[in-house]
């Protein structure tokens, strides 16, 4: 009796060294227990302009081999172009559109998805800018959705659905958004190094709103001034403050001559293309080279450089660390 006891404890040992190996491995976590990811774009009905926001996708993909990651636009406008292109869908797939932009969803139907493969944990990451209309809008859908109280715990659609912060960061004091300005500076040298190769001044043009400050971006041109001062760079906004004449009386004020134009936005899409880099009337180019200044464009959305993009990833990796949620 007592070898059996011994050979029973022995088994007993065995068997929980082996339960605590399989959770090690994840090979034992369901969907309900680990999250998705959700990457929330405002989007582009720019075709050339889509490579920012599938790079962006591609990193999180990498970075989270074994997560489900799904794509979705903040932008109703946007998203219904795309539900029109749905139409001719051919022409888009042959133009290198991926199917999940094509046909892409709102953020509610996206988690609905999510939720209906058996995911109860959620990371929403938007690929913002900064915490202004468009993140505000995401958040408020996030918190509906995550605050949804069931009479039966166990029907509860969600266990956590939580929010990511943009590349510029977001109010309060959970993550100092000083740092984050600093991290997204960083990652931009090589515009810098293009604009001091031609002697010109760094100009870029962010979105912007109207409903919201916009004063980071002139803390974040004050940044790249402290952090790249061989070359000055000045940010204006489409939408806000700084105005496109914000930047014409500082480029004449630090005596700047040649102009390296660039947008300050993750996709290089219908503003960049029209309200910078055109030839119309008011485009910033137009603006620019009637002030006097020799003025390039370049074409490019921050969202096309890798370590720009991998801010995003940093920031699910904070979030889903704060608040324990496993992604892989």
């Amino acid at each position: 009796m007592k070898t059996l006891g011994l050979l029973g404890v022995v088994l007993l040992i065995a068997v929980m060294i082996n339960v605590q190996q399989v959770f090690a491995s994840g090979a034992s976590v369901t969907s309900e227990e680990r999250a998705a990811i959700v990457v929330a774009s405002f989007g582009t009905t720019v075709p050339s302009a889509v490579e920012s926001i599938t790079n962006i996708v591609d990193r999180v993909r990498k970075a989270y081999p074994e997560c489900e990651v799904k794509v979705t636009f903040t932008s109703n406008i946007i998203r219904s172009i795309w539900r029109k292109r749905q139409a001719e869908p051919q022409k888009w797939l042959d133009q290198g559109i991926p199917e999940e932009i094509l046909y892409g969803k709102n953020i509610i139907s996206t988690i609905g998805d999510l939720r209906e493969e058996g995911y109860k944990n959620i990371l929403v990451a938007p690929t913002h800018m900064f915490y202004m209309e468009q993140t505000h809008d995401l958040n408020s859908y996030v918190h509906g959705l995550a605050s949804i109280r069931t009479m039966k715990a166990k029907w509860a659609p969600f266990e956590q659905i939580v929010l990511a912060r943009p590349a510029l960061g977001m109010p309060g004091n959970v993550f100092d958004y000083h740092e984050d300005v600093t991290a997204a500076a960083k990652t931009l040298a090589d515009d810098v190094k293009l604009a001091g190769e031609k002697n010109a001044a760094l100009v870029y043009m962010g979105h912007g709103n109207e409903y919201w400050s916009t004063g980071i971006y002139t803390e974040t041109a004050k940044e790249m001034n402290s952090m790249y001062p061989e070359v000055q760079t000045v940010i204006g906004v489409v939408e806000g403050q700084p105005t496109v004449e914000d930047v014409v009386g500082k480029l004449k004020a630090i005596g700047a001559k040649k102009v390296v134009l660039k947008p300050f936005m993750i996709v290089a899409g219908d503003h960049a293309v029209n309200d910078m880099a055109s030839d119309e009337e008011d485009s910033w180019k137009t603006v620019l080279t009637k002030e006097g200044f020799e003025v390039e464009t370049v074409l490019e959305g921050l969202g096309s450089k890798d370590k720009f993009a991998d801010i995003f990833v940093d920031h699910i990796a904070d979030t889903a660390k704060l608040h324990h949620l496993k992604l892989n």
